[in-house]
Parts: structure tokens; sequence; C-alpha cells
């Protein structure tokens, strides 16, 4: 009898074992060579809203965007001087507003007295659609990518866990930076199946870092991502990340609906 116990603990022990061994962790996603070519970018005009786009930061208010948490609620972020920060304790915000296909232009801004390293160094996220409480959706990542060293399907300009970014054009924290984003939304068939996946093209300070990209699904913290969950045109989210550096800052954001 006590054999028989002290086989079965062993046996349950490694099982166990090898179930605590299998569990999947962050990491398992993480890739962090090749780095990408680091690019200085040109100088460039950061560029006011063509004449058919729809204005959602003005410099004035957030009016155009809500709190995730509860969308009836405005976005409680801080909005003075004509830029808004984000506020970590109001959550994440998106726009009010649902879009398929667009054209996307957005600044943003590392503060100069960044402190941490790593991902937690400026961490943010735009979510290209969001789908979802929380982080779920598509992850464009926003992050400080000068003299950084992070896993680089997670550093700026990398679709989050998935795409490795083209080259690294990011210029120093206290400097503007700029996304222009063509995202095209995935369509699904109606049984719920996939039907064309996502794709976008990404330009980080004028430099091509996403070429028509096909993305996997939407983006997975842990494990690997796929389409699940069917969904129509979806809101545009920015990210209240939980880490403890100093907070971003944005500035003149429009888009264009194609």
């Amino acid at each position: 009898m006590k054999r028989s116990y002290l086989l079965f603990a062993l046996l349950s022990c490694g099982v166990f074992t090898a179930q605590a061994q299998d569990k999947p962790k962050p990491e398992d996603t993480e890739v962090w060579e090749p780095a990408p070519k680091v690019v200085t970018p040109g100088k460039i005009d950061f560029q006011s809203a063509p004449g058919d786009a729809i204005v959602l930061f003005d410099g004035k208010n957030l009016d155009e965007w809500v709190s995730v948490a509860d969308r009836t609620k405005p976005a409680n972020w801080i909005v003075k001087d004509n830029i808004f920060t984000v506020n970590k304790s109001a959550g994440n915000i998106e726009t009010k507003r649902s879009f398929n296909n667009y054209q996307l232009h957005i600044e943003w801004r590392v503060p100069a007295n960044i402190t941490g390293s790593g991902q937690a160094r400026g961490n943010s996220g735009l979510f290209l659609a969001s789908i979802g409480d929380g982080d779920a959706g598509y992850e464009l990542q926003i992050l400080d990518a000068y003299n950084n060293k992070t896993y680089v399907n997670g550093m700026a300009g990398s679709i989050y866990k998935q795409f490795i970014p083209l080259a690294n054009p990011a210029r120093k924290p206290g400097e503007w930076q700029a996304y222009d984003v063509i995202w095209t939304a995935p369509l699904f068939n109606e049984d719920g199946s996939l039907k064309s996946p996502a794709r976008v093209t990404v330009f980080f300070n004028g430099v091509l870092v996403q070429n028509n990209t096909t993305l996997l699904g939407p983006t997975q913290y842990i494990g690997k991502p796929s389409y699940s969950k069917a969904h129509g045109a979806s809101p545009i989210k920015l990210q209240a990340h939980g880490d403890k550096s100093e907070p971003l800052s944005f500035r003149n954001i429009w888009i264009r609906e194609l």
C-alpha cells in the first residue's frame, strides 16, 4: 500500500511539474534578434489635417474620445497647451466613432525626463481596432526606442508580439514622433470565419516600418494570435500602460476613412 501510494505521488508530481513547465509565458513570444537598423529620420513638417479628415484631437478637448471602461463617460486624460497626456489612473481611452479602413496620423512624445528601461520606458499602445475591454485589439506599439533595448517585436513601430519594424527611426525622448498608418480591417464570413486578414502599412517619422503587413490576429500578450472572434467597424484605442515611468503625450490626431 505504501509503495503504491509513493508511486502515485511520484507520478502525480511529474504530471504537475510538466503542466507547470508547459504553461504559456509572456517570454515565449518575445523575439530579441535581429535588431532593426537604426535610421536617423529626416526633418519633417508635422502635418495639418487634410480637408476631408476627421480631426480626433485639435488641441482643445477630447470630445472625440471616451473611456474604454465605460463608454458613457468622457476620456479623462489631461489636456493642456494643445496636447494631451496619459492619465494612468483613468485607464484606456478610445474614439467615439468606429472605423473600417482608414488613413491615420498621430503624433506622440516620450517625456524628456523618462526613467526606467525596456518595456517600462514610455510604454503605451495605439490599438488600430479596439475590439473589447482592456487591451483587446490590434496593437501598434508606442515606446521609447532610442537607445532602449527590449525585445524587437515589442519596440516602437512593431505590431506588438507579431512583426518587427523594418527600421528604427526613433527620436530622442522629449522630441515629437509621428505615426502615419494605412489600416485595412479584417473581413469575416457570415459564419464568423475569417474572409481576409487585417493589413497595415506604417510610416514612423517618415520611414517605412511596416509594409502592407498581414496580421495574424488581434494582439496576444501570452500565446499566439488568431482570428477567433468576428467583428466589424471598431474604435481606435490609446493605452494607459501600467508601468511606473512618466506618461506620454499626444497631439495632432486625424483620420481619413478609405
